[in-house]
């Protein structure tokens, strides 16, 4: 293993996937689930949600292997109004592979900065994945 980071270039069927994603216009929460594929060190889809729940989301996530997740979430703010943020979360498990880790790490950024995201969050255990974890990092952005 080289001791520069791998960075994975991401999938440009992928990047117009996202593209669509972040001008949906449902109203229900969704999600995009990513994974490395380390073979051709790039970032692609692995699956797609309609109407899922952080808690349904939390169960598609793999325990021992990280993920990227874009989430469109129907946020109702304290004063009623209602906003769809997209949410990038990085799951990154304590216990995977350091060279998985590595290569996950190195490729969020340019991930984050393809799909045009300010709201990123990540998370070391898929139990922290819940609907009050994700309201409380919203409620941070006004």
């Amino acid at each position: 293993m080289s001791d520069s980071l791998v960075v994975c270039e991401v999938d440009p069927e992928l990047k117009e996937k996202l593209r669509k994603f972040r001008f949906r216009k449902e109203t229900d929460n969704a999600a995009i689930i990513m994974k490395v594929d380390k073979d051709r060190q790039m970032v692609v889809l692995e699956e797609e949600f309609q109407n899922i729940s952080p808690d349904e989301l939390k169960l598609e996530l793999p325990e021992r292997q990280p993920r990227f997740v874009v989430y469109s979430y129907k946020y109702v703010h304290e004063d009623g109004r209602v906003s769809y943020p997209l949410c990038f979360i990085f799951s990154s498990p304590v216990g995977c592979k350091p060279e998985q880790q590595m290569m996950y790490a190195g490729s969020k950024n340019r991930l984050v900065q393809t799909a045009e995201l300010t709201k990123v969050f990540e998370i070391r255990t898929t139990d922290d994945l819940t609907e009050a974890w994700l309201q409380e990092k919203l409620s941070f952005f006004r």
